[in-house]
C-alpha cells in the first residue's frame, strides 16, 4: 500500500522514463514530483497522464521567481492542469502573486525557503544576509505564510522549528533532502532520514535518487513507506 506522505521525485531525463518508473512503482507510490529538469522532456504531459489515467497526486516543482504579474499569469495557466502542489520562491511578492494565480483552484502554493543543497558558504557567495540558516529559514517561512502560502519547502533540519511557528498552524511542510540511512547524500547538504523528517513535523517527504537508482525501486519505496509508519516517525513534541 502507498502512503502519500512519500512523494517520489521523477528526476529522470524525459516523460517516457518517468512513466516507466511510475509503472514499475505501481500502487507502492501515490504522489509524484515533476521538476524543472523534466519540463522540456514532456513533464506537463506526464503530469496529466499520471493524474488523469493513473489517479496519482502531482507536485510540480517549478520554483517560480519573477515579477508579480508574470508569476500570477504562469500560475493561473498551471492551475488549469488540476495539480496538487506548485512551488515558488518564498519572497512575499512572489507568493502573493502565485496565490492570486491559484485562486479558485485546488492547487496549493508551496514557498521555497532556502534550497537544501545550500549551506552558509553558498549563501555568503550569493550575498545573502548574514545569519544561521535555521533562523533565515524560519524568517522566510513566516513571511511566506503571512503572504498566503499553503506551505513551505524546507530541509528536515528546520522542520521542527517551522512547525513550532504560530503562523504554521494548518500549513504544510514538505521536506526534500531526505535519505534513508546509509544512502549517498548526493548534492544535498542538510539531510535526514524519512522517519526523522516526519517526526520533526514534516507532512510530506520528497525522495528521488534513493528510489529510482535502487536495484529494485518498488522495494526501496515500500521500505520508506514502512519506515514512515514506524515508531521512529512518531512526533514526540506538541506543536
Amino acid at each position: 500500500m502507498s502512503d502519500d506522505r512519500l512523494i517520489v521525485a521523477l528526476d529522470v531525463p524525459n516523460a517516457l522514463e518517468g512513466l516507466r518508473l511510475a509503472e514499475s512503482l505501481g500502487d507502492a507510490v501515490s504522489f509524484y514530483k515533476i521538476g524543472l529538469g523534466m519540463l522540456t522532456g514532456g513533464g506537463l504531459g506526464l503530469a496529466n497522464e499520471l493524474k488523469l489515467e493513473h489517479g496519482k497526486r502531482i507536485f510540480l516543482d517549478m520554483k517560480l521567481f519573477d515579477i508579480g504579474a508574470t508569476v500570477e499569469a504562469a500560475v493561473r495557466g498551471l492551475a488549469q492542469f488540476d495539480l496538487d502542489f506548485l512551488t515558488v520562491h518564498g519572497d512575499p511578492t512572489v507568493v502573493r502573486a502565485a496565490c492570486e494565480g491559484a485562486a479558485g483552484s485546488g492547487m496549493k502554493i508551496l514557498a521555497v525557503t532556502i534550497l537544501t543543497s545550500l549551506d552558509r558558504a553558498d549563501l555568503d557567495a550569493a550575498l545573502i544576509v548574514p545569519g544561521d540558516i535555521p533562523d533565515l529559514v524560519a524568517a522566510r517561512a513566516t513571511r511566506a505564510f503571512e503572504a498566503g502560502a499553503d506551505g513551505v519547502i524546507a530541509s528536515p533540519n528546520e522542520a521542527a522549528m517551522i512547525r513550532a511557528l504560530p503562523e504554521a498552524e494548518g500549513r504544510l511542510i514538505v521536506t526534500p533532502g531526505v535519505r534513508p540511512a546509509g544512502a549517498d547524500a548526493g548534492d544535498q547538504k542538510r539531510i535526514a532520514t524519512p522517519a526523522s523528517a516526519i517526526a520533526a513535523g514534516a507532512d510530506h517527504i520528497v525522495v528521488g535518487r534513493p528510489i529510482h537508482r535502487a536495484p529494485d525501486p518498488r522495494a526501496a519505496a515500500q521500505a520508506i513507506v514502512a519506515e514512515l509508519s514506524s515508531p521512529q516517525a512518531l512526533r514526540t513534541s506538541a506543536y
